[in-house]
């Protein structure tokens, strides 16, 4: 396949849906050769912030000199971005050689009975197959929504060399569970027998959950613990603080809360170390310095401050706003708000809009899923009443500035499916103005 047809076929994917299980993954592994089983993983799950822990540990193994594949989704600018390795995203000739050769294979599935495996199980397979290509020492894998039916959790034990689970908090409960201790379960689901589990300090219910499957599986639990962290100072540009009273770590992620996901991703690194990886202080200092994550709180432009932030579930909301408090008081602040309607937009609406003086809402463009910026709009009037529902992304971004002046924050927050699309248009405005 081509390209135009490469994006055609991953289009036909999508409309295939979500399926956990792991059945028809592992059939399509084991059409494929098997190539999980000759790769080391990182494993990662969490509801919020496993995006910037992988982004944390992936340049923490690359400043040691290791060569890193990293899975992650949903992507910002470009399908490509889900499977890199290093910093480099897979090419355009690879992409559509290995997804040729999983298509066959999924032709051949369907007519041997199987059902056709969906979008995130081929690119799943697509991304072990790339990494196997490239010799990566190591692969940093994000779970999708779960964690035990989630189509990353076929690592053979012996190649998972750790677990680790960011934030756990309500998200996905269709498919999760309605009740933090069941998300949980499905998310300790990628604890494999006797390997090493790593853990920032979770609400009791997922602590005893992740306890009792460690004792289960025989796997040591090690808890990231914030007072590993101290003489800190937050930051818009950079952010520092003394670990263990010894390491000068600065980050340059912002938002208070990215300082418990930079705990978390030193203590994994400590327990690689344990287990015989190179890994220096120097290149933990390095790595953690040299870290981006696109979307999260992420600042585009600045007089006016225009950040992106990729909070699209309550837990986030909330992480959110403390930092919207923590930065920005006695600012004005515009937000531009687009949603899935799967997702808890109501009390994302109740929990951001104290903090506005305007909100504008928006329709994600190109989601089958996305909340009509009109519905999103009567929604947020219950709880503020300076709202508009712009007819287009291009539309909200003209009005936020409209309404803000050179000291004001202008905050584009919700799906990350439309985030993208945010950054294109700021970065066109900045062409024609330069």
């Amino acid at each position: 396949m081509n390209e135009k047809e490469s994006m055609e076929y991953i289009a036909y994917l999508n409309t295939l849906g979500s399926k956990p299980g792991l059945t028809v993954i592992r059939e399509l592994l084991r059409r494929a050769g098997d190539p999980q089983k000759e790769l080391a993983f990182i494993h990662i799950a969490g509801t919020n912030g496993k995006g910037s822990v992988s982004a944390f540990l992936s340049n923490i193994l690359m400043a040691a000199g290791y060569r890193v594949g990293r899975y992650n989704s949903p992507t910002i600018r470009t399908y490509r971005e889900r499977i890199c390795v290093n910093k480099s995203m897979i090419s355009k000739i690879a992409l559509c050689r290995l997804l040729t050769q999983l298509k066959t294979c999924c032709d051949e599935m369907v007519a041997d009975g199987f059902a056709h495996p969906t979008s995130f199980e081929v690119e799943t397979v697509l991304g072990f197959l790339y990494y196997k290509e490239k010799n990566c020492d190591m692969v940093v894998l994000e779970t999708g929504m779960g964690g035990r039916l989630d189509a990353t959790n076929v690592i053979p034990d012996p190649q998972k060399l750790l677990a680790v689970f960011a934030s756990v908090s309500m998200d996905h409960m269709a498919f999760l569970g309605d009740s933090l201790g069941q998300i949980a379960k499905e998310k300790a689901g990628i604890i494999t027998q006797g390997c090493s589990v790593v853990t920032m300090e979770q609400r009791e219910e997922v602590m005893d959950v992740f306890q009792k499957v460690c004792l289960e599986k025989q796997a040591v639990l090690t808890v990231s613990k914030p007072e590993t962290a101290s003489s800190i100072h937050y930051g818009l540009e950079k952010q520092t603080f003394l670990y263990r009273n010894r390491l000068p770590v600065t980050i340059r992620l912002a938002g208070n809360y990215q300082i418990t996901n930079a705990l978390l991703a030193l203590q994994a690194a400590e327990i690689l170390q344990q287990k015989g990886f190179r890994i220096t202080d120097r290149a933990i200092l390095k790595g953690m310095e040299q870290t981006g994550w696109h979307g999260r709180f992420e600042i585009l432009s600045k007089k006016p401050y225009f950040i992106v932030d990729g909070a699209h579930n309550e837990d986030a909301a909330r992480k959110l706003a403390q930092t919207v408090q923590f930065y920005f008081t006695n600012k004005k602040i515009i937000y531009i708000m687009g949603v899935l309607r799967d997702k808890e937009y109501e009390k994302i609406a109740e929990i951001m809009s104290p903090f506005a003086d305007s909100i504008i809402t928006v329709t994600t463009p190109g989601n089958p899923r996305a909340l009509s910026a009109l519905t999103l709009a009567e929604t947020v009037a219950k709880y503020h009443n300076r709202v508009t529902a712009a007819d287009s992304l291009e539309e909200a971004v003209e009005m936020s500035y409209l309404l803000a002046d050179k000291d004001s924050v202008i905050l584009a927050f919700g799906s990350l499916s439309y985030l993208g699309q945010i950054m294109d248009i700021i970065d066109k405005m900045k062409t024609k103005r330069a």
